[in-house]
């Protein structure tokens, strides 16, 4: 696959935006030219990887011992990552936007999986990375000229969501937001000036401004709007990236994942779990009658919350008894991620889990795959161990769905890398 250009780093932050109704809008300063591009512009790449169905993204993650970048191993010939340009060699500097140098490799290990059907990778090619790094390059400054689109949550007030849009005479897809000041719409983050990409979880590439202003009048309250700078869309417009919810940052939406670690009392964790209808039509997991004064109201549970994630895995795509399966791996002590029901409403609405958008600091020194684990590919509590200078390669078995497997989780040595996870 040809691999295509990358971002030019530039000083001029002064230059100005010309837009064309006929090919979007236009930054000069983003010219591809040879003889600007710092070195190593031309090997920084973006992957977007969309899985179907059971299909998995085909390649591994490895750690180095004392590396600050994932290492890309293993690339599946054909396979999704292959086609999509990813190599073996490969340094994943983001995740969905996020930069991941020196985070820790359970976390990023966490935010690919979390990632759910989509993923977007931006990567450096291995040798160029090396040479850069023995150079003292900063490799900041080859992300620096994007940023993320925005997600926002506005809810209605009285004299309606606080924006007005404008749009070139004759053309579909292109509208710029006013916003009045404290409206609605400023209050929860959406910038003046910026370009409406989704409403709702529904791209506005090829709607008329009449078809706009009619979904914002039939749209419910609150509504979700992703939004972005010029610059931003036309880098990602460069490099073919479709931007959608899930490369958002999502800090300005009120709804939080929130963790609720539980010890198991005599009567129990103190709550009922229910599979029900959600508000996009799947089956989901919700919690219901919280106990008073029982490990579940302690921890926070509230009722309604939706279960997300297990010890660490994430349950939204299984059903009812892989889900009670997966808590009962451990009869002592169970963690949960969950979200509060308006929190699922506004997810579902914008057709993205929260579970994209979850950090916690804590989940590199406190969760670890361990051999032996209870249940396929559960993060256990343990301590972090001294990465050695081996390879460690890391296989799935899993068994039938509610039947535990005691092993599984597969280790073997090779190289002079450190941890490795397939994908």
């Amino acid at each position: 696959m040809k691999q295509k250009k990358g971002l030019q780093d530039t000083t001029e932050s002064t230059m100005k935006f010309e837009f064309n109704p006929k090919e979007g809008i236009d930054n000069p300063a983003l010219s591809l030219a040879e003889d600007s591009e710092p070195e190593g512009a031309s090997q920084l790449r973006f992957c977007l990887l969309r899985k179907a169905g059971a299909e998995s993204l085909g390649f591994s993650l490895c750690q180095e011992a004392g590396g600050l970048c994932p290492i890309v191993r293993k690339v599946t010939p054909g396979g999704l990552a292959y086609r999509r340009g990813l190599r073996d060699g490969d340094r994943i500097l983001e995740v969905n936007g996020v930069n991941v140098e020196g985070m820790g490799y359970l976390r990023v290990i966490w935010k690919i999986k979390s990632s759910s059907k989509q993923v977007l990778l931006t990567v450096l090619e291995g040798n160029t990375y090396e040479v850069a790094k023995a150079l003292n390059r900063d490799l900041n400054q080859l992300l620096s000229n994007y940023g993320r689109p925005r997600l926002c949550c506005v809810s209605k007030g009285s004299s309606g969501f606080g924006f007005s849009v404008s749009a070139p005479e004759g053309v579909t897809g292109i509208f710029q937001l006013s916003v009045l000041q404290d409206g609605p719409a400023q209050k929860v983050g959406v910038p003046h000036g910026s370009w409406l990409v989704e409403l709702n979880g529904v791209s506005v590439k090829n709607w008329t401004t009449a078809q706009l202003n009619q979904k914002i009048k039939q749209s419910s309250s609150p509504m979700g709007l992703l939004v972005m700078d010029s610059r931003s869309e036309a880098v990602y417009r460069q490099c073919g990236v479709k931007v959608t919810a899930s490369l958002a940052d999502a800090s300005w939406v009120p709804f939080q994942v929130r963790k609720l670690q539980m010890k198991r009392g005599e009567d129990g964790y103190g709550f009922l779990m229910k599979e029900e209808k959600s508000s996009s039509g799947k089956r989901a997991q919700f919690l219901r009658d919280l106990d008073t004064g029982l490990p579940a109201e302690k921890a926070g549970m509230r009722e309604g919350d939706c279960l997300l994630a297990v010890n660490g895995e994430v349950v939204e795509d299984l059903d009812h008894q892989e889900v009670v399966s997966r808590i009962r791996s451990d009869n002592q002590r169970v963690t949960l991620l969950v979200i509060d029901s308006e929190g699922s409403k506004f997810y579902n609405t914008v057709g993205v889990s929260p579970l994209v958008f979850y950090d916690d600091e804590d989940f590199p020194s406190s969760l670890l795959i361990t051999c032996g684990s209870t249940s396929p590919g559960t993060l256990q509590e343990q301590s972090w161990p001294t990465l050695i200078p081996c390879h460690s390669q890391i296989s799935s078995n899993i068994g039938p769905p509610g039947q535990p497997d005691p092993t599984p989780w597969t280790f073997t040595r090779e190289d002079h890398d450190g941890f490795s996870q397939a994908f």
